[in-house]
């Protein structure tokens, strides 16, 4: 699962989660708000005793029965197109799904009871057989556990012996899910509707999303990661409809005027959560590397050539992972498909990879050239689950971080290695590296590691696909690589041991993956004093936890490794995840090394002293002053690490007091800063070009956003002048795709309604996805009141704003000074119109402790993060108004 997926699937923590991300990004807002005006080898099958068990965990299966394979026949009712004809019935939409599935088992202990996992489905019919003499074992029994477990339990009349196979058959039939989870439905336009409520133009598919425990949903079945078995999949499905699943197809035949029905190839053995399919009547590119890949998207998409670039790079990072691995792709086929809805931003599923179509659609002259890099870090990302997660699978969900972890960290070599010119590394590194920082300062942060005890319930399992999974899985694993070296790590990734090494390894990283959190180093080059210490932002927190850092270093008059000199920089490049201190002396001459010749210090270093230095001071562990100061080597910096990593950690700054009477002195500061950086690419901005090197157009957005949220009157008046072009042609867009996203924000930001509706106009219309993205975030810019609170009613209409973009939307709207009460307000006040309308959900199935709980990491985190800033903002204040005020008399 792709990254931005930190939501859940099912109905009530679907939103449950949704709204704790809300909390999360606007709870802290909020309250300083108030109070100023008042974040390899494929899983081998588990061995068992043979005695008798007893009851099952409260929550996990037994493991006396181990699946060997599915035979699943699903056929969902649904239409893919309701035909509006005059006097004439038209059919309903029908949300029906029916089946039967016969799963074939080992039975390791003498059981009388068979327990799989069943949830939202009727099922009927149980047939237990024992295969090896084809005898009916008759059941007695069936029940569904009104709980979390969501088993099906299935007792027998007389036991399955230990050692022996049986099958169980069961029919079944379920509902089509709305919420994009399970099997759900997707709709999308295809061509122009001619009038307003033109509904012939409105097209539906179904596809499915089952990780982490949503296969449960489609079919019975033992939902777990390590209980793998092969599935042998049909799928029913109405004529000159195309159904994909994860194999090739193996046979398709016409069954009455209506159906027709697919059978795929049987899969290699893999967890339940990798079962997928679609049926729809998308187009495919294809493309014939070594196996046969195609890319999926909508006919009108496809027809565009908006799959093109997805199609080109999908088999050069396929054989990459094959020769890095070495190890080949399992399949003979590789499906890739883009849906108007899904709600990760992709699934890995095997041999049938879903993707949000904005990860996956590349339009020439309107998409971004920098959205190259976001489609083929998300690809990386998806087939390096091929490997890591697939075919290798953890055994539960606590360790999921060797799934997602893992795919993070290889996309990064995946994405270097097909397009250099991206220069991407360094950057994809640096944002893990301080989203994971951010998160993991907190004592509410959890290990990467955590028990298996502690992770049980559908909810804690969906907590785990956070920042501390995937960025600073991917972190971690890259300082083990420097610590080890590139090719011992490589060769541990393939499952060689040649050194015996791997004692070592596991003691060091051990810390690193059961213990929350980081460490702080403090090295003192007046006595030589080095030491470590749990960093927290939260100074009265105790925490006695302890690593194994591997420590760099450089100095000016040496290279790696050297201790002597003017002054020393550690942790080199950032190989290491750890945060560094030093004694003020130390730092006082690294600042005025950065003022007098910042190339001296290596680029990630630049933009790692920054943050640094701010988050220190966020702590109380440095002068607020000395971070300050570490930004005022800028006007002469055009690198983009060091410009984010400051204006990252200046938002924070902005976000404590852009209420209070810092907020005019710090504007002005900045405005002074930026004018270099702005000038350096006025001569591209002013005639709606782009430089060529990708880390340079990155540098020209920040510099455009920076000069304008500022409020440098040049600027405002550039964005509002090509924005106004733009609306009086209202046809063509001169603005260079690049800087689209900017320059609609800042426009939007600068203007009123009549901009505001232009913009909302456009976004309902457009059939480009990245157009769509772009203008939905620059809706939330407005500063006008009234025009935020339309948007946020807009949220509840799934007609306006599509399901798996509410909760960024609100969170846009929450960022912007403007907004920030106004979301909170809208959630507190429409939580339960959300519960009982948007999600036709029954209040009285909703509130119950799970749903309560799926919240809770989130909230605590907001929580906690709110007393640290409060209390900082009262320490702070006046140092930081007479440092910025300091600064514009100069």
């Amino acid at each position: 699962m792709a990254k931005s997926s930190f939501t859940s699937k099912a109905i009530a923590s679907a939103f449950m989660i949704l709204t704790g991300s809300v909390i999360a990004g606007i709870v802290t807002m909020v309250i300083l708000y108030n109070t100023q005006i008042s974040s390899m080898n494929p899983t081998p099958r588990p061995t068992f005793s043979t005695t008798t068990t007893g009851p099952p965990p409260v929550m996990r299966l037994p493991k006396n029965l181990i699946p060997e394979t599915y035979t699943v026949f699903l056929k969902p009712h649904f239409y893919t197109r309701i035909i509006e004809e005059v006097n004439v019935t038209s059919p309903n939409q029908t949300m029906l799904f029916t089946g039967n599935s016969t799963v074939n088992f080992h039975c390791a202990q003498t059981t009388r009871t068979i327990y799989l996992n069943s949830k939202d489905l009727a099922v009927s019919k149980p047939k237990v057989i024992d295969t090896e003499n084809n005898n009916n074992i008759e059941v007695s029994a069936m029940k569904h556990h009104e709980d979390e477990s969501d088993f099906l339990e299935i007792q027998l009349k007389e036991a399955l012996e230990a050692g022996g196979n049986y099958s169980l058959s069961l029919d079944f039939k379920g509902e089509i899910s709305e919420n994009l989870d399970a099997l759900f439905v997707s709709t999308y336009q295809e061509g122009e509707p001619e009038f307003e409520g033109d509904t012939n133009t409105e097209r539906f598919l179904v596809a499915t999303n089952m990780e982490p425990t949503d296969a449960r949903r489609v079919f019975p079945c033992f939902d777990e990661p390590e209980m793998k078995a092969v599935f042998y999949v049909t799928i029913i499905h109405r004529r000159f409809t195309k159904a994909l699943g994860n194999e090739q197809q193996s046979a398709s035949n016409i069954i009455d005027e209506d159906w027709q029905y697919t059978s795929f190839h049987p899969t290699p053995k893999m967890s339940t959560y990798l079962v997928a399919f679609t049926d729809n009547i998308f187009c495919a590119l294809s493309d014939l590397c070594v196996l046969l890949i195609q890319t999926f998207a909508r006919p009108e998409a496809a027809a565009a050539g908006h799959t093109h670039y997805a199609a080109s790079i999908t088999g050069k990072i396929l054989q990459f992972y094959e020769n890095y691995f070495e190890i080949n792709y399992q399949q003979k086929t590789l499906d890739q498909i883009a849906l108007p809805d899904l709600s990760p931003a992709a699934m890995e599923n095997w041999g049938l990879i879903t993707y949000q179509e904005g990860g996956l659609l590349y339009e020439e002259g309107v998409s971004s050239l920098l959205h190259k890099e976001v489609i083929a870090t998300l690809i990386s990302h998806e087939l390096a689950h091929q490997w890591f997660g697939n075919l290798v699978t953890m055994k539960w969900w606590n360790e999921v971080w060797l799934n997602e972890g893992f795919a993070s960290y290889m996309s990064y070599f995946a994405v270097d290695h097909i397009d250099p010119s991206f220069k991407a590394r360094d950057t994809f590194v640096m944002r893990d590296l301080h989203t994971a920082f951010e998160e993991d300062s907190l004592a509410s942060s959890h290990p990467l590691s955590p028990p298996q005890e502690d992770v049980q319930e559908t909810y804690q399992i969906i907590e785990m696909f956070d920042a501390i999974t995937y960025s600073k899985g991917a972190i971690v694993l890259r300082m083990l690589e420097d610590v080890v070296g590139e090719k011992v790590f490589q060769k541990g990734i393939k499952a060689v041991d040649e050194d015996s090494g791997h004692t070592k390894v596991a003691l060091i990283m051990k810390p690193w993956t059961t213990q929350i959190g980081y460490p702080v180093i403090t090295i003192n080059t007046t006595d030589g004093g080095i030491y470590q210490k749990h960093f927290l932002f939260n100074d009265s927190s105790e925490s006695n936890l302890w690593w194994h850092v591997p420590i760099t270093a450089m100095s000016d008059t040496s290279g790696l490794f050297s201790f002597t000199g003017e002054w020393i920089l550690a942790n080199v490049n950032c190989t290491g995840y750890y945060r560094v201190n030093y004694n003020p002396e130390n730092w006082e001459r690294l600042l005025t090394q950065l003022e007098k010749d910042p190339h001296r210090i290596p680029l990630m270093n630049r933009g790692q002293l920054i943050d640094d230095a701010f988050n220190l001071a966020r702590a109380k562990l440095v002068d607020v002053s000395l971070a300050l100061n570490s930004t005022r080597f800028l006007h002469n910096e055009t690198a983009y690490i060091p410009w984010e990593s400051a204006v990252r950690n200046l938002e924070y700054i902005v976000l404590m007091f852009d209420r209070s009477e810092v907020y005019g002195p710090m504007q002005a500061y900045l405005q002074e800063q930026v004018k270099g950086l702005y000038s350096f690419f006025r001569n591209y901005t002013y005639y709606s070009k782009v430089p060529e090197d990708h880390s340079l157009q990155r540098s020209q957005l920040l510099a455009i956003h920076v000069a304008c949220s500022n409020g440098l009157p040049e600027c405002i008046e550039m964005a509002s002048k090509m924005f106004a072009n733009w609306m009086n042609s209202n046809t063509t867009n001169g603005i260079h795709p690049n800087l689209r996203s900017v320059i609609y924000c800042q426009a939007v930001a600068a203007g009123g309604g009549k901009e505001w509706e232009f913009a909302w106009n456009k976004f309902q219309s457009s059939s480009d996805t990245s157009e769509k993205e772009q203008l939905r975030k620059a809706l939330s810019c407005t500063k006008k009141i009234w025009l935020l609170n339309r948007y946020l009613e807009y949220t509840l209409d799934p007609e306006k704003i599509r399901l798996m973009d509410v909760a960024s939307t609100i969170n846009y709207i929450a960022k912007n000074v403007a907004g920030q009460a106004l979301a909170w307000n809208f959630v507190r006040v429409a939580i339960w119109t959300l519960i009982l309308g948007f999600f036709r959900f029954n209040l009285e199935h909703f509130a119950t402790d799970y749903e309560l709980d799926s919240a809770n990491r989130a909230v605590y985190q907001a929580i906690e993060q709110t007393k640290v800033n409060i209390e900082w903002v009262g320490e702070h204040k006046d140092v930081i108004l007479e440092w910025f005020e300091g600064q514009t008399a100069l």
